[in-house]
């Protein structure tokens, strides 16, 4: 187990490395501005923290420019740093290496699994997705439990009322980058519909066994379109040559 300077250790992140095989080169490396993208076995994303302050004296990414040559489980291991940036690589590497079974998976985005799963329920939703608006119209209530609330939304601090009175629980994959996972599934309700969703999930079984019921990640299906769309600053809805997919429990 690797600890970050906040002393945050994660089991999860433990679970997931326990299950990859590390013995292949790392080809590429790009952290845009929105998207993290890392070639080893597979081409796999992670979505890039939203953090404008100054790295001048503390940079995000302590050996930028000098990763490659590292081996795989030094790149992975990242996953566990106290800085977003170097977790977000940390976090495509494990999804790079997994391999994944795609005859557990369906084409399903996670708005749409939503809808199907919160209709007339009561539903939290951590992060401000595009899919909101629709989803607010068939549930019986909704909780948007968001780090900057907007309009409507609830702050972070209200996650420990909302999330156990939840049928329905969604869970931004933003949650592993600051190490909050854990927690958040614990306060889970035992019979709540439990769905983790983003490019940082790791499509993983490794998940089930922490209460998850289905996750929703993606896939590089085109990994040259994929890396120049990270590098030239590409958001997850402007990027191409990705597929989205749901594996379910």
């Amino acid at each position: 187990m690797e600890e970050g300077v906040t002393g945050v250790a994660v089991k999860i992140l433990d679970d997931l490395l326990s299950t990859l095989d590390f013995d292949v080169e790392v080809v590429d490396i790009r952290q845009g501005p929105f998207q993290t993208a890392v070639v080893t076995r597979y081409c796999a994303l992670a979505s890039t923290p939203h953090d404008h302050g100054n790295h001048h004296e503390r940079p995000a990414v302590r050996e930028a420019g000098a990763l490659l040559g590292k081996s795989a489980l030094e790149i992975a291991k990242m996953a566990y740093s106290s800085s977003p940036f170097e977790v977000a690589i940390g976090m495509a590497t494990i999804n790079s290496l997994l391999e994944v079974d795609e005859e557990c998976c369906i084409a399903l985005n996670a708005g749409d699994l939503l809808l199907e799963r919160g209709n007339a329920k009561r539903v939290a939703v951590f992060g401000h997705f595009p899919f909101v608006d629709r989803l607010r119209q068939a549930v019986r209530e909704l909780w948007v439990i968001e780090q900057s609330p907007g309009e409507g939304d609830f702050p972070e601090s209200e996650a420990e009322n909302l999330v156990p009175q939840a049928d329905v629980v969604a869970i931004t994959g933003a949650t592993f980058t600051n190490h909050t996972i854990e927690r958040l599934l614990r306060l889970c309700h035992p019979e709540a519909y439990v769905v983790v969703l983003g490019p940082t999930v790791p499509l993983s079984p490794v998940l089930f066994g922490y209460g998850v019921d289905a996750i929703s990640g993606t896939r590089v299906v085109d990994v040259e379109v994929v890396l120049q769309g990270v590098s030239q600053g590409a958001t997850f809805r402007q990027l191409e040559g990705i597929q989205r997919l749901t594996m379910q429990k």
